[in-house]
């Protein structure tokens, strides 16, 4: 093979038949430092700010929100890459500064460091115009407060001359990517270009209510939003359905607010489409928001299910950095483990009731059992949490007994309490949300008549969640029991779970996993939970250090400790095959009538189901 030519031969300037690529990196090395062109400085500014039409619908309803319009139309053409006009009725921009607006980082929102650490503005930065303009061809017209007329001026030529239009302000963008075809190719087809921009209105109309919003598409109205409270612009905005199948939550904690509404498991997706998060008005995603939700949903959702919900996050501005992204899409808080605690309470808080303790009305004993104590239950797991150490013990004790091969079959006779009840055929079934035990199928469904019609419940799904409930009612703020392992479970780390590992030791003892460092680049896995024998300590051990290291410890820890819990809850619940009685039947739905999430198991299966009158009729067509 031959040897490559020498360096100074390569330092020779390329004939005009050897093209200069044909030098490879040699050539780029040799060119002097010089400025770039304003143009190609702009169009560089462009491709992190404009990436389709939706990037610039964002960029230029931002600028009309910042000056206070109440009405914003947004109208397209071929999807936006042929025409997008966004028109406003909000302050507007004097003639003399309607050239200036165009320059890049030119704004009238920040002038100082101070201010720019504290932004209340939707845009702040100064460069979406002239990023625009680079790219495509821009028209602005406004006519401010005060003015005669509105004036016009063309991004390009800068040519400014009287227009004709109310106050406020129009931009319209023509042609978008003109002057970088190669941008273009990237563009997909009308139709999806014309779906992420209408999602990027949605996503604004979602946070202000207060403002009314209509897109247009090659001259016919796609979708339009009046001006309304918050409750109705959700309806409108993401469907009546949202509205019923979620629940609203509100929690205030100091300079931080959180709320919003969060969906019932059940009405989960398959997609992640139907998730909003707003930080003082803005839209934004956020890895650390998207954790705490996902960890309130961890033991009600089934398996890759996505949550539905919206939440507005309002926090001290000098507390969060909008400025850490050029779309404005990310943002990073000063104190990110306050606002993931925050943000999971509020969602747990709201997924906690279930559907048969909130229906209304609500009549959850007869006057003959609320003077009963303690409350009639379902089976062994009546007693309540224990509170001193030696109950805990017992507690314990008990836990390992039913986790046990050879334990016995959870016991179901009712207690002394229901057994003094009215008995099943008494019991009045509009009295009760989930009704009265009428039949069971084949050990595995109960049947129950309320008021609406039939219940139909998972016995299996139903007891796994109350003992899982009572399970970490009892066990809450103890530690799992470890065992210990005859040979270490050693493998190689990164300085990160090394570093993880020193530091939250006594938080992975908690859970009965003794992990200690080999080395800088090894560690050991000396114990397990003694309730559990994990399949891969590896894999746990990993797992655990990478969510104490990025989240809050005790969070880390607590799902730690429902994820064994539910396991020891699956083998303890009742199982199918096995025949209950009308009392034992009717203390599993007074149980589950009191149970946190009873509407599903501890994988996000559901564990009842209503069957209207209305809904048995049209099965059996009657009235047809």
């Amino acid at each position: 093979m031959d040897s490559p030519p020498p360096l100074a031969a390569a330092s020779a300037e390329p004939s005009e038949r050897e093209p200069a690529a044909a030098l490879g990196s040699e050539a780029r090395v040799r060119r002097a430092i010089r400025e770039l062109p304003d143009e190609l400085i702009s169009q560089i500014a462009a491709g992190e700010v404009v990436e389709r039409p939706a990037s610039v619908v964002r960029e230029l309803v931002d600028n009309a929100l910042d000056a206070g319009a109440r009405q914003i139309q947004v109208k397209l053409m071929a999807g936006g890459v042929r025409s997008i006009v966004v028109e406003d009725d909000g302050c507007g921009i004097p003639a003399e500064q309607l050239p200036l607006a165009l320059k890049r980082h030119a704004t009238s929102k920040i002038a100082s460091l101070t201010e720019l650490e504290s932004v209340a503005t939707m845009g702040f930065r100064g460069e979406a115009l002239a990023a625009i303009a680079s790219v495509s061809e821009m028209l602005l017209a406004s006519r401010a407060d005060g003015a005669t007329h509105a004036h016009r001026i063309d991004a390009r030529s800068g040519e400014l001359q009287a227009a004709a239009r109310a106050r406020g302000t129009s931009v319209e963008v023509r042609e978008l990517f003109f002057s970088t075809p190669a941008r273009r190719k990237f563009l997909k087809t009308d139709a999806t270009e014309l779906a992420h921009c209408v999602e990027a209105v949605r996503r604004h109309a979602l946070a202000r209510p207060d403002v009314g919003f209509a897109i247009w598409h090659e001259g016919k109205l796609v979708d339009q939003w009046r001006a309304a409270s918050s409750e109705q612009r959700l309806a409108d905005v993401l469907g009546a359905d949202f509205i019923t199948e979620s629940r609203p939550f509100q929690l205030d904690a100091g300079p931080l607010s959180v709320s919003g509404r969060a969906g019932l498991p059940e009405a989960a997706r398959s997609r992640a489409d139907m998730q909003y998060v707003y930080v003082n008005g803005r839209f934004v995603r956020d890895k650390l928001i998207a954790h705490a939700v996902r960890s309130a949903y961890e033991d009600v959702l089934h398996g890759q299910r996505q949550p539905c919900y919206v939440l507005f996050i309002e926090i001290d501005p000098e507390r969060v950095d909008v400025n850490v992204h050029p779309t404005k899409i990310e943002v990073r808080f000063r104190d990110g483990r306050e606002v993931h605690q925050r943000v999971r309470h509020a969602f747990v808080d709201a997924l906690a009731s279930s559907r048969s303790s909130a229906a209304e009305p609500v009549v959850l004993a007869p006057p003959a059992m609320q003077a009963q104590e303690p409350r009639p239950s379902y089976g062994a797991w009546a007693a309540p949490a224990p509170t001193s150490p030696q109950q805990v013990g017992l507690a314990l004790e008990q836990v390992r007994a039913l986790y046990s091969p050879a334990a016995p079959t959870l016991p179901l006779a009712p207690t002394a309490a229901f057994t003094n009840a009215p008995a099943a055929a008494e019991l009045p079934p509009g009295d009760w949300p989930l009704g009265r035990a009428i039949a069971q199928i084949q050990g595995v469904y109960i049947l129950a008549e309320n008021a609406q019609g039939l219940v139909v419940v998972d016995m299996h799904a139903a007891h796994e969640r109350v003992v899982y409930e009572r399970l970490k009612a009892r066990l809450a703020g103890s530690s799992i029991e470890c065992q210990p392992l005859l040979i270490p479970v050693s493998f190689a780390a990164t300085a990160e779970e090394v570093a993880a590992a020193e530091s939250h030791a006594a938080s992975l003892l908690r859970l009965g996993l003794d992990v200690a460092p080999l080395s800088s680049r090894m560690l050991a896995v000396r114990s397990r939970p003694a309730l559990l024998a994990a399949d891969d300590l590896v894999a746990l051990t990993r797992e655990l250090l990478a969510e104490l290291s990025q989240f809050d410890a005790s969070q880390a820890i607590e799902r730690a400790q429902h994820e064994i819990l539910a396991t020891m809850a699956c083998h303890g619940a009742v199982r199918a095959n096995r025949q209950l009685t009308l009392d034992e039947m009717n203390a599993l739905l007074r149980d589950m009538e009191q149970t946190e999430r009873a509407d599903q198991c501890n994988h996000g299966r559901p564990t009842w189901r209503q069957l209207s009158m209305r809904e048995l009729d049209a099965l059996f067509l009657r009235g047809r």
